[in-house]
């Protein structure tokens, strides 16, 4: 009798270690990820099971950023009855549902709230280990405005480098350089790493200068920037010599002209002044002819 009421007690020891083992707290997570559209607002879900009142219930969310995920922060708390927001997220972050679920909501998503997302769970005076949960969050966004720039020698036979970067996008942005003029054409292009890529083109010519074109794209949108490329071509020596000759000889004819002016001009006031001298003579001679008379009149 006593063997048998020993057994007894410990199967009821084992159901009850059982029970309680069974209504531990458990935390489940609903999505393993969640994508949201960049402005939008996202639900992140965070579920939790226990058999203690909640009077002392403690939730933690934090953020391990993709862009530094070895710099988590913390994102917003739930502690005896008290909301504690991360300053950078006042207004944009909350509970849902406390303290029946530790759900939150993430508003005017912004790319830089990308990451791994962890919901972390304590209900004393349960001895159980925190319960973990975690999830990824991924902001979808349009690419921004890409910025085009250009480098290397640009006169005839030069080699030139078009290159092209984006800040952000997700997706990836995928790049694209064309030549818009006098046709389009496309341009192969050496991707540097996943937001920039660049053209070289060697051995430029006047055919090289025109409208360039990149064109930055995912399913969210597309921007482009914009490179106007002039190839200047250096003279040759003969054209030079040509130019040259060409200049003498303008200038000789000027010369010469100039001199024919001035021995014209000369010859001209030479004219005049013989002119004059005939004149004068004249002149006298009438004097002398008519004096004699005039004298002999008034004798008379």
């Amino acid at each position: 009798m006593g063997s048998s009421s020993g057994r007894w007690m410990l199967w009821t020891l084992c159901v009850c270690l059982s029970a309680l083992e069974n209504t531990a707290l458990r935390v489940t997570m609903r999505e393993s990820s969640v994508e949201v559209v960049r402005g939008d607002f996202a639900i992140l879900p965070c579920s939790f099971f226990t058999s203690s009142p909640l009077s002392r219930l403690n939730v933690i969310w934090t953020l391990a950023p993709f862009t530094n995920p070895e710099s988590p922060i913390q994102v917003i708390v739930y502690d005896h009855g008290q909301v504690i927001e991360d300053p950078s997220l006042i207004g944009r972050v909350g509970f849902t549902g406390i303290p029946w679920s530790a759900d939150i909501v993430l508003n005017d998503t912004q790319v830089s709230d990308a990451g791994i997302y962890r919901c972390m769970v304590n209900n004393p005076p349960e001895t159980a280990d925190p319960g973990i949960g975690e999830l990824a969050l991924t902001v979808l966004a349009p690419p921004s405005l890409p910025v085009c720039q250009w480098d290397g020698d640009v006169d005839m036979g030069g080699s030139v480098t078009l290159s092209c970067t984006v800040k952000e996008g997700t997706p990836t942005p995928e790049i694209h350089w064309e030549k818009l003029n006098p046709e389009e054409i496309s341009l192969p292009i050496n991707m540097e790493g996943d937001l920039s890529g660049s053209v070289q083109i060697v051995n430029v010519s006047s055919q090289t200068s025109g409208l360039y074109r990149c064109s930055a794209n995912n399913f969210l949108g597309t921007e482009n920037c914009y490179v106007n490329l002039s190839i200047y071509s250096t003279p040759d020596s003969s054209s030079g010599i040509l130019q040259g000759v060409l200049l003498t000889l303008s200038m000789s004819l000027v010369l010469l002209a100039l001199l024919v002016l001035i021995l014209w001009l000369h010859r001209t006031g030479q004219d005049g002044r013989w002119r004059g001298g005939k004149d004068d003579e004249d002149e006298c001679y009438n004097e002398i002819r008519y004096t004699p008379s005039l004298m002999k009149r008034s004798f008379v």
